[in-house]
C-alpha cells in the first residue's frame, strides 16, 4: 500500500491532527489556503483524524459539532436547521421556502416561512388558521387586511418593522419599489405556508352560479379567474399609501398590526443590545412575543432560560455559538450564522456567544403573549448568599460579583471569544 495514504501512514495521521492546509478554490489565479478541521480535541487529546469521504466546507461551518466542547454529553436533539437546506418555492413575483417540523422536528410551537416579493409582487389574498408574525429584513412592503367587522387596515411596512395578523383574519404583503425579503413565524410547528387559504383557490373550486349568486353579477364576470391558486404573482408597483386608502363605513382596525421594532429604545448592556416585543408594547400581537437580540465581538448573551415555552431563532448576521442544557448531565453545543434557525426546548439553560467579528443579531420568539426569561446571574444574586455558597462551593470572589439587576447581553473579561479559544 502507497505510504502517502494517510490511513497506513502514522505521521500523516499526526498531521492532520494539527490541520492540513488545503486550497478548495482559487481567486484570480492565486490559491486560496484554508486548515482542514480534524474531530480531535487538543486539551484532552480526544478523537482523531477523519480521513473521508466527508464535507470538509460544512465542517468548516460547525467547528463545535465536529470537535464539541469538553463539557457536552449526553443526547441532546438536533436543534438547528438553515434555510439554505429546504426547497426554495420559486414564483413569478417572489420565493420562498419555510422550515416546519418536517425540517426540525424539535420545533413543535412555531414554523417560519422566509419570503421575498419582487417589486410588485403580491403575496395573495389570503389567511391561515394561525396567526402570522412577520420582520422585515429589508425592503418595503404593503399590507392590508380586514376584520371580522368589516374594519379595514392598510399601511406601509419597511425594514426593521413588524406585523402581525390574527389567526382567520385575511390579509396581504405586496412588495414596493425596490421589492422586499422578511421573515413570517406562525403559533404552530406544522405550518405550511404552502398549504393555506386562498381566495384564487377558493374562486378556481366554486361552480360560477354559486359565485353570481353571491356577487350578484352575470357569469361572464369570472371568464378570467385563476384556474388554480396563484400564492404568489407579479404586479405592478401600487400607487402611493394615500391612493390606495379604501374607506370602510365600520372604520379602521383599532389595534395596528404594524410595529416598528427599531424605533424602540434599546436595553444596551456591555455586551450589545436587546429590544423586546411582546403585547405589552405590540397590543395586537397575542400569541407571538419576541426579541432582537444584538450580541458585540467578544459578548455573549447571558446564561437564561425561558419559563413559558419553547424558544424559535432566527440568525440575521454574524456568526455564533449555543450550547443548551437539558438536564441529567446532557449538553450540546451548535453553530449558527445567517439564515440558520436555532431552537430551546421549553425551559432548558442555554447562552449564546459570538464568535466572530461582527455583531451577532438574532431574533428570538415563543409562542406566548409575554416575553420572558429568568437570568442565572440574577437568581444567584437575589438568593441567600450562604445558600449559594454551600451548594456549589463558591467564595467571595463570585459572590462579589453576582449583579440583582438582569444583563442580558454580557462581556468576556478582557479578551473576545476568538482570543479566549486560542489558549
Amino acid at each position: 500500500m502507497n505510504d502517502s495514504n494517510t490511513g497506513s501512514n502514522p505521521d500523516a495521521s499526526n498531521n492532520l491532527l494539527a490541520g492540513s492546509n488545503a486550497s478548495p478554490d482559487t481567486k484570480h489565479g492565486k490559491s486560496e489556503p484554508f486548515t482542514v478541521p480534524q474531530p480531535y480535541r487538543p486539551s484532552d487529546g480526544a478523537g482523531g483524524p477523519d480521513l473521508g469521504p466527508r464535507d470538509i466546507m460544512r465542517d468548516l461551518e460547525n467547528p463545535d459539532m465536529l470537535r464539541p466542547p469538553v463539557t457536552d454529553n449526553g443526547l441532546v436533539p438536533n436543534l438547528k436547521f438553515s434555510f439554505s437546506d429546504t426547497h426554495m418555492q420559486l414564483n413569478k413575483g417572489g420565493w420562498s421556502r419555510e422550515i416546519t417540523v418536517r425540517e426540525l422536528p424539535i420545533a413543535t410551537t412555531l414554523a417560519g416561512v422566509n419570503m421575498y416579493l419582487t417589486p410588485g409582487g403580491v403575496r395573495e389574498l389570503h389567511w391561515h388558521q394561525q396567526s402570522e408574525w412577520a420582520y422585515m429584513i429589508w425592503g418595503s412592503a404593503r399590507i392590508t387586511s380586514v376584520d371580522q367587522d368589516g374594519r379595514n387596515f392598510i399601511a406601509d411596512v419597511g425594514a426593521g418593522d413588524l406585523w402581525f395578523f390574527p389567526a382567520g383574519l385575511p390579509h396581504s404583503i405586496q412588495g414596493l419599489e425596490h421589492g422586499c425579503e422578511f421573515l413570517l413565524v406562525f403559533d404552530d410547528g406544522k405550518f405550511s405556508d404552502l398549504n393555506t387559504l386562498s381566495i384564487s383557490d377558493w374562486f378556481a373550486h366554486t361552480p360560477k352560479d354559486v359565485l353570481c349568486a353571491n356577487f350578484g353579477v352575470p357569469e361572464s364576470a369570472f371568464d378570467s379567474i385563476p384556474s388554480d391558486q396563484l400564492y404568489i404573482f407579479q404586479d405592478e408597483v401600487p400607487g402611493s399609501l394615500e391612493s390606495q386608502q379604501v374607506h370602510s363605513p365600520y372604520g379602521t382596525i383599532p389595534q395596528s398590526f404594524k410595529y416598528r421594532l427599531l424605533a424602540q429604545t434599546p436595553i444596551v448592556t456591555p455586551g450589545g443590545t436587546v429590544r423586546i416585543v411582546d403585547s405589552t408594547n405590540f397590543h395586537a400581537a397575542k400569541t407571538i412575543a419576541a426579541a432582537l437580540v444584538e450580541i458585540k465581538p467578544g459578548g455573549m448573551r447571558e446564561l437564561h432560560w425561558h419559563p413559558n415555552n419553547d424558544e424559535w431563532q432566527y440568525y440575521l448576521t454574524g456568526q455564533g455559538r449555543m450550547t443548551v442544557f437539558a438536564g441529567n448531565g446532557a449538553a450540546r453545543t451548535f453553530d449558527y450564522r445567517a439564515g440558520d434557525v436555532g431552537y430551546v426546548p421549553f425551559a432548558y439553560g442555554h447562552y449564546i456567544q459570538n464568535t466572530g467579528d461582527q455583531s451577532l443579531w438574532f431574533l428570538e420568539m415563543f409562542k406566548s403573549d409575554r416575553f420572558m426569561d429568568v437570568s442565572l446571574n440574577q437568581w444567584m444574586a437575589l438568593t441567600p448568599r450562604d445558600l449559594v455558597r454551600d451548594n456549589l462551593h463558591v467564595g467571595p470572589e463570585l459572590l462579589n460579583a453576582l449583579r440583582k439587576e438582569k444583563w442580558p447581553v454580557v462581556k468576556y473579561p478582557g479578551k473576545s471569544y476568538l482570543e479566549n479559544i486560542k489558549k
